[in-house]
């Protein structure tokens, strides 16, 4: 199976699952993607998503060289990206995603992080793009990198010097490409410790967050103001009043 897919305690676990070629894509493992995040979507005791990789060398390499494009053959004005199947919010999933990167991150890699609401590395995580060193227009993942905060500079670094030049774990922490640089051992259990954490809060509450927010990036501001206003409405409503005193405690983390 090109992807795993699990669920417990209201989190589902994606696993891409082709080590033996780097976690790179395919059209099988694509689709396989795609019918995940629509059941991510669609089932509500899934509350939180966590996407990570098997294998010690790489959670992906963007698509598989040696298949290709499987779409080329099509007019180009059907064409997609194949973003549009691999990323969460390009399925409308609302639902938090948080992914752990570990090895190497590179060129369509980006699509998974882009997309994320949560991303955490391993100390030995490197991103990178290889469309260059191909002759390769890169053009959709650093775009997703700008829009994801990325600062301009590093982005174009990421996108022009191909292989040569990686982005190590702590520089992506510096550009807020991740939240958390973790010990390689650590990043499964902190991974599914968020998201454990996230997945006992109240769905409709998180979700509301979710989308609220990813809109806003896009809509002007006082659109994004009417949008914030109606789903806190819609969101708050049917949520049980619990005393002050009752609420839940946990112990407090900084970071």
């Amino acid at each position: 199976m090109t992807v795993l897919f699990d669920v417990a305690d209201h989190v589902a676990t994606i696993t891409l699952n082709r080590p033996e070629k780097l976690n790179s894509f395919n059209e099988k493992m694509t689709r396989a993607i795609a019918a995940a995040w629509q059941q991510v979507r669609d089932d509500d005791s899934i509350h939180v998503a966590v996407v990570r990789a098997a294998g010690d060398r790489a959670f992906c390499t963007g698509i598989d060289v040696t298949e290709g494009p499987w779409w080329s053959g099509r007019s180009d004005w059907n064409q997609e990206a194949p973003g549009v199947m691999l990323g969460p919010k390009q399925h409308r999933v609302w639902k938090p995603v948080i992914t752990a990167v570990h090895g190497m991150a590179a060129g369509g890699a980006m699509y998974f992080i882009n997309e994320s609401d949560i991303v955490i590395c391993s100390d030995d995580a490197t991103f990178f793009d290889p469309h260059a060193n191909g002759g390769m227009v890169s053009a959709l993942e650093p775009v997703g990198m700008l829009r994801r905060g990325v600062p301009l500079g590093d982005v174009m670094r990421w996108a022009l010097l191909g292989n040569e030049e990686r982005i190590t774990a702590a520089t992506a922490l510096r550009l807020g490409l991740v939240t958390e640089v973790v010990p390689r051992d650590a990043l499964w259990p902190t991974a599914a410790s968020l998201a454990a954490e996230i997945a006992a809060r109240r769905p409709e509450a998180i979700q509301g967050t979710v989308r609220a927010v990813w809109e806003a990036i896009d809509e002007p501001w006082v659109v994004s103001q009417r949008h914030g206003l109606a789903y806190t409405q819609l969101g708050n409503r049917g949520r049980p009043e619990t005393p002050l005193a009752a609420r839940e405690r946990r112990e407090r983390r900084f970071r």
